[in-house]
């Protein structure tokens, strides 16, 4: 949000939803976040809706720095006495920023994956015996599936690290998206669903209209008829 304010970028408030990954494919511990950005913002007099760039929306490199050093000023708020080495600042860290190619219904369900599911389902669970168990899991590198054999104990260590403290919030939401903005998002979608071009609708000829009976009258003169143009479709209203 402190990039896109620039004017350089998106000169505005943008909005983000983060939903917190913990796991990867084989049950390693790999904690991450990902996050869903509206492609723009609201302008700093909350008047004008500011679309972002089509190539990207804020540099990674940068983002990647400020998000470094926004997490190590918390976690040395929260950890005082404990002495982080100086590879932290040295390694570069990840963040990863890519337009979504697919519909919003695609992405959101590709969130609720990470939402709404464990680190691992029972069908990915082949067999137990022995004192063992045998899972498949899609290798990223190779891509294709495989199969791990590991103890009972070694399997619930790896699965119990992806059981979240009580209380936790494993989504936030923030900025535009925040639950304080509710109203103002709310207008948001209005103003954007009005520029959008309007769906086609199949419509009758005024004249065949005219002479169809089934019409009704008109509340004003009580002799012409009410003739149908179009169908208004309802608003879809989406999570807040």
């Amino acid at each position: 949000m402190k990039l896109a304010a620039d004017s350089r970028y998106v000169g505005g408030q943008i909005g983000m939803l983060a939903v917190l990954h913990t796991w990867t494919r084989a049950l390693v511990y790999h904690p991450h976040v990902h996050c869903l950005i509206p492609a723009g913002g609201l302008s700093s007099d909350k008047r004008y809706w500011l679309e972002a760039r089509k190539t990207y929306l804020v540099p990674v490199k940068a983002l990647s720095e400020i998000f470094r050093a926004t997490f190590m000023a918390l976690i040395r708020r929260k950890l005082p006495h404990v002495v982080f080495p100086r590879s932290i600042w040295e390694t570069s860290w990840v963040v990863y920023c890519k337009s979504g190619n697919h519909t919003a219904d695609k992405t959101l369900a590709y969130l609720a994956r990470y939402v709404h599911q464990t680190a691992i389902t029972n069908s990915r669970i082949l067999h137990t015996e022995q004192g063992k168990v045998t899972f498949r899991y899609k290798d990223s590198r190779e891509h294709c599936w495989k199969t791990m054999t590991l103890e009972v104990s070694e399997f619930m260590r790896r699965f119990l690290q992806h059981v979240l403290p009580r209380g936790f919030h494993k989504m936030r939401y923030y900025g535009l998206l925040a639950p304080r903005n509710r109203q103002r998002l709310d207008q948001i979608r209005r103003e954007l669903n009005q520029n959008s071009p309007a769906p086609k609708q199949e419509t009758q000829e005024p004249s065949q209209c005219r002479s169809n009976p089934s019409f009704p009258l008109s509340p004003c003169c009580q002799k012409g008829h009410m003739i149908p143009m179009m169908v208004i479709p309802r608003q879809w209203r989406g999570p807040p």
